[in-house]
């Protein structure tokens, strides 16, 4: 549908919006979240009306409230339910402290900024680590001290982390048990829905939500997705007028809603900070975006096949490689079709496929042939625990020998299914059989004739340390001042730092997660540092 601009149009525009804008508050100066691509961070409007041309206008809807104030029979009217209060919404989650492992009273006094800030900090690398962070996310915890507006600063640093390590699913989670009233919650409802391809849920939900649009833009592309190309049009040219829309996202829009570019040769250049909106904007005019150089989160996008099986390949890697999506989904995506080429991921596929087959088939010697190649593939390219998610059981509890049988058991122990292994191979090393008994809760030294060994010897003697002793004065001060959430965020980047060589940070973090009551997690977090040297590539 094409339209053009009247004559009067910009003035009666300008006048619509005025009526929109209300009481706007000032723009902000600053993005409101870390995530600076959140929709309408940038100096935008916290928020604009709901209402639109063709809605009532307000006294016209007064007065047919006042008409239904008059039951019109004496039936029993269906009982109402309102949101009375959300209360502090710092306290929300989508799990019980229980079942997150982790005690209602972890922030304890701990202050809501300060715990913000560590967590927008927190980037941990170890798969175990991420699944620690994440079940601190999304725990329900009583809230910690907050200081006058405050209240909800630490909910939205929770949902920001887990967009920014790509977990979606459980940021929308997250977000669902508070509802969209606040245009801050809104504003990352409104860009997953887009990243996820339910926009149509979330225009739904800001049409029937006075207060919550996160900017003119989202209006405008709201009223046009909805089929209300005339009001999206009129609305852009007010907003526009009113200097409420960037320049470049005006260009955009125009594109959008003028099909009249549709056969022309103007490419747009991509805006500095791309936007969930501004993706699917350019998705819509056809020149789509790549979303492998934006954040993590965006890879989301190319999951739904639609801009081909090398595109979604590549985003299912990435977000595998960091934990994002579980592994059997991309395990799933390899195998969907034949690889179309050579080299780089399609050698991966080919790889998965063939080892896919004989573990179907159950063939022994087929399983022992196509092992190796596919080790060496997924751990060149950063995916070894990814593979280790994805067959580590499988493969663990299987009776291979040599070079097959010892990546079985890295495996195995890389995905925390030590247990798989009943019978380890004849021909096993002395530091493998070491390091499967040291998963299993064995804390004696390592063989010294391991390269490995000084390392391992380090970690097993701070899991050998009584519970709570042999602590650095600084968490030992936090855990005594019920700062125990600090103590162990703060733990967690400690041991994490294993990972760049910082052998003696990540045994005193090992010590704090262990007094912290978070001894599989610190186990696993130590087996994972020791395989590291033998998960990144091929082995000789």
């Amino acid at each position: 549908m094409t339209w053009t601009k009247p004559k009067l149009a910009c003035g009666v525009s300008v006048l619509l919006t005025g009526l929109m804008l209300g009481a706007v508050p000032a723009l902000a100066e600053k993005p409101l979240s870390a995530s600076d691509w959140l929709s309408g961070s940038l100096k935008q409007p916290d928020t604009i009306s709901a209402w639109r041309p063709g809605d009532a206008r307000p006294r016209d809807a007064m007065r047919n409230d006042t008409r239904r104030e008059i039951a019109p029979t004496g039936a029993v009217e269906p009982v109402g339910v309102t949101r009375l209060g959300e209360g502090n919404p710092d306290r929300l989650g989508t799990v019980s402290p229980r079942v997150a492992g982790l005690p209602a009273d972890l922030w304890g006094t701990s202050d809501a900024a300060t715990l913000s800030q560590m967590i927008t900090r927190s980037n941990p690398q170890l798969p175990a680590l991420r699944r620690l962070m994440r079940r601190v996310l999304a725990a329900q915890l009583e809230p910690p001290v907050t200081a006058d507006g405050q209240a909800g600063q630490l909910f939205l640093a929770r949902v920001d982390k887990l967009l920014d390590m790509g977990a979606t699913g459980a940021a929308k989670e997250l977000l669902k048990t508070s509802g969209p009233g606040s245009p801050a919650r809104f504003r990352r409802l409104f860009d997953i829905s887009l990243l996820s391809g339910e926009e149509a849920k979330a225009c739904e939900t800001m049409d029937r939500t006075p207060g919550i649009a996160p900017s003119f833009a989202a209006r405008v592309y709201c009223l046009a997705h909805g089929g209300d190309w005339a009001a999206a049009a009129l609305v852009f040219h007010g907003a526009e007028a009113m200097g409420q829309i960037d320049p470049d996202m005006a260009r955009l829009l125009s594109h959008y809603l003028d099909d009249s570019y549709v056969d022309g040769s103007e490419n747009l250049t991509p805006p500095a900070v791309v936007t969930p909106l501004a993706l699917r904007l350019h998705e819509a005019i056809g020149q789509p975006i790549s979303s492998s150089s934006l954040p993590l989160a965006f890879a989301l996008s190319d999951l739904d096949g639609n801009g081909g099986w090398k595109a979604q390949l590549d985003a299912a890697e990435r977000l595998a490689r960091s934990g994002a999506i579980p592994a059997s989904q991309l395990r799933a995506i390899y195998v969907q079709q034949s690889p179309a080429a050579s080299g780089g991921v399609w050698d991966r596929a080919a790889a998965i496929q063939a080892l896919a087959d004989a573990l179907a088939l159950q063939d022994l010697a087929a399983v022992a042939k196509a092992l190796p190649p596919a080790f060496d593939r997924m751990t060149e390219a950063g995916l070894g625990p990814a593979l280790a998610d994805m067959v580590g059981a499988e493969v663990g509890k299987l009776d291979l020998t040599g070079r097959p049988g010892q990546i079985a058991l890295w495996l195995a122990l890389q995905a925390g299914q030590s247990q798989v292994v009943e019978t380890p191979a004849s021909d096993i090393t002395p530091f493998d059989a070491w390091l499967l008994k040291f998963a299993g809760g064995d804390n004696s030294a390592p063989p010294s004739d391991s390269a490995e060994a000084e390392r391992a010897a380090q970690f097993a003697a701070a899991l050998a340390i009584p519970a709570g002793q042999g602590l650095a004065s600084g968490p030992a001060q936090l855990i005594a001042d019920n700062r125990r959430g600090e103590a162990l965020l703060g733990a967690i980047a400690n041991v994490d730092a294993g990972s760049s060589g910082d052998t003696a940070r990540a045994a005193q973090g090992l010590t704090v997660l262990d007094a912290l009551q978070q001894q599989e997690i610190a186990r696993q977090a130590a087996v994972e540092l020791i395989l590291g040297p033998m998960m990144t590539g091929p082995q000789p």
